[in-house]
């Protein structure tokens, strides 16, 4: 197994509990994006990651991540097919009960994630990585 996907796996270890709170795994200068959703966006730096983050996760009663499948596109890009699980703080809707699938893209050098992106659109993802959408 690659350090790559190890590395990925360990943050969903975390992120599937709802422990958003370590970001020693991400490089100083990391570009952070929801790339699509009802909040896209972009930041660079993990001190706007954090916020980016505090600001998502306050709008929820809980919020995890869970990883299905992580796939080692190359050398330094790896592809996690994701659920989102949790209950908006306002509006009490259940992201358990969506039928969208989301996924995250990470590249990764010496060991750290450079770019995280966030998709709600799992075959957004795909499409943009040139890769074939989902059947179904």
């Amino acid at each position: 197994m690659s350090a790559n996907l190890d590395l990925v796996r360990s943050i969903f270890a975390d992120w599937e509990r709802g422990d958003f709170s370590d970001a020693s795994w991400a490089h100083p200068k990391i570009e952070f994006a929801f790339v699509d959703g009802p909040e896209p966006g972009h930041w660079h730096g993990i001190e706007q990651m954090d916020a980016a983050w505090h600001d998502w996760l306050g709008g929820f009663v809980s919020f995890r991540s869970e990883a299905h499948e992580c796939r080692e596109l190359d050398h330094g890009r790896v592809l996690a097919l994701t659920t989102f699980i949790g209950r908006g703080r306002a509006s009490g809707v259940d992201l358990g009960q969506m039928t969208t699938k989301q996924a995250a893209t990470f590249q990764i050098r010496d060991g750290k994630v450079t770019r995280l992106g966030l998709y709600w659109d799992r075959n957004r993802a795909l499409a943009d990585l040139g890769l074939a959408p989902e059947a179904g």
